[in-house]
């Protein structure tokens, strides 16, 4: 099956001729180069697919991105606030080496124990938060200096020394 990677959501629009505002989260000012189609979410792992007719940056985290098909401010607004997904070789591409998100895919390690694949990277202002799932449940685990111990991008692994007691109170 296909892997998406989400990189960040529409967030308005954008003169009178349908184009968007894509905030993300992809490390580095990027237009997009290269890139012909982008997923938007219609609902929980439901995505389709929209096709890149011209982009254009803003600024480090946004880009204004025309798509085939949608010609109105009334047809883009239909697409905000939704998340944009990539597929996985585009992701890989498009992302920052250095930037949080680029540790989409990678297996967490507390100490010696395999936690899961980090599922979605989540920028807040003071923390990163990634989302794991665990035995069916979904977990967020705070990153931070404090917690990580290594990042090895060879074997996509990021080894964390978590707080006692914070897998227990996503996983009971």
């Amino acid at each position: 099956m296909e892997q998406y990677f989400s990189i960040g959501q529409i967030l308005g629009t954008f003169g009178l001729n349908g184009e968007v505002v894509l905030k993300h989260n992809l490390g580095k000012k990027t237009s997009l180069k290269g890139l012909e189609v982008l997923f938007i979410e219609e609902s929980k792992d439901k995505f389709l697919p929209y096709f890149i007719t011209g982009t254009k940056i803003k600024n480090e985290e946004e880009v204004y991105i025309a798509i085939d098909g949608i010609t109105t401010k009334e047809q883009a607004k239909k697409l905000s606030p939704k998340k944009v997904w990539l597929r996985e070789a585009d992701f890989q591409k498009q992302a920052g080496k250095t930037a949080p998100i680029s540790l989409i895919g990678y297996m967490m390690i507390d100490g010696t124990k395999e936690l899961a694949i980090i599922q979605e990277v989540i920028e807040q202002p003071l923390q990163i938060l990634c989302r794991l799932e665990i035995d069916g449940k979904e977990v967020l685990i705070p990153l931070h200096e404090e917690t990580i111990r290594n990042i090895n991008h060879k074997k996509k692994q990021v080894l964390v020394e978590l707080p006692d007691g914070l897998l227990e109170v996503y996983l009971g």
